[in-house]
């Protein structure tokens, strides 16, 4: 496909996905620009009141349709299984935050094989001035949530303008139907050992953005990015604050002890105390070491499949 404004031509079919839902004054424009620089665009209209699907088809966009609001999980996992895995894969808002103009830029990595899956992020060479304060805070406490969940370091962990290379639509699961998707597809990508680029893109602020509370919002991704580091981190959820509860029983029976060989009285309250938290420490200890193993386990599988995927792709 060619690019505009000097831009080098990009070699590799390209196939952006459009999640809407409520969006007919904003998706024919973002349409039309987004075929400039892709071959195929794909409007999944989740279950939309307004218009969004008629005026979506009207700017030359493949559409499809959801009887009833599914959330952008949900839209995601519908656009994806259309591909062949051919295809280089575009996922972007239609909300108007995002610049089509980008799309070369995301791209950019994966056809020369640096990456597997590319990340916009508005934070890489560091805050946007226009970016709303008490955005900026809610975003960043989800980014530190989510980086230690997947064990990376990437600047913008809810941006839904990335790029990916299309073999690998197979590893993610879209069980967050919502917002949280983005976290998401992080922990899955991290999981299967995919190479994650990050590149700076623009971002408008003054568009009609989700109607959702932001702080409700912030809240339920972060719920749900705890949820899922249960599995994905459990030393750290489970093995860590078990031992730290097995070695306070610990210390509490030698003080109990000690108390007690100098002429202290029988203290059976806290005893029982003392035996609950060492065993349920241990518990605890033991649940994450058996859920760590299972999960490397899991993820070697992954990364082994994905090795199998790019060996087939080079030797077609």
């Amino acid at each position: 496909m060619h690019s505009k404004d000097g831009v080098e031509t990009l070699v590799g079919e390209i196939t952006a996905i459009l999640p809407a839902y409520n969006e007919e004054v904003s998706i024919g424009s973002i349409v039309l620009r987004t075929r400039e620089y892709a071959d195929r665009v794909i409007v999944v209209d989740d279950g939309s009141l307004d218009r969004t699907a008629e005026v979506a088809a009207l700017a030359g966009a493949q559409v499809l349709r959801h009887e009833m609001n599914l959330g952008k999980g949900a839209a995601l996992k519908t656009g994806f299984s259309l591909l062949n895995g051919d295809a280089v894969i575009v996922t972007i808002d239609t909300d108007g935050q995002h610049d089509p103009a980008d799309i070369p830029r995301l791209v950019r990595p994966i056809l020369r094989g640096e990456a597997d899956m590319v990340n916009g992020s508005r934070y890489l060479n560091g805050n946007k001035r226009d970016t709303p304060i008490y955005r900026r805070m809610g975003q960043k406490v989800l980014d530190v949530a989510t980086n230690i969940g997947c064990g990376l370091s990437v600047t913008d962990t809810q941006s839904g303008f990335r790029a990916f290379a299309g073999p690998t639509k197979g590893i993610f699961r879209f069980e967050q139907k919502g917002l949280a998707i983005e976290s998401e597809m992080l922990a899955d990508a991290a999981s299967a050992g995919l190479r994650i680029k990050e590149v700076e893109i623009g971002v408008r602020y003054d568009v009609n953005c989700s109607s959702e509370n932001p702080v409700v919002h912030g809240l339920r991704v972060l719920i749900n990015v705890l949820q899922d580091m249960q599995l994905r981190k459990p030393l750290i959820c489970f093995t860590i604050p078990g031992l730290a509860m097995a070695a306070a029983g610990i210390l509490m029976g030698l003080e109990f002890l000690q108390a007690f060989a100098h002429g202290g009285s029988l203290q059976y309250g806290l005893a029982l105390i003392m035996i609950l938290l060492v065993l349920l420490g241990s518990f605890l200890a033991l649940t994450g070491m058996v859920l760590h193993i299972l999960s490397r386990v899991m993820h070697e599988f992954k990364r082994e499949l994905m090795a199998q995927g790019r060996q087939n792709k080079e030797a077609d």
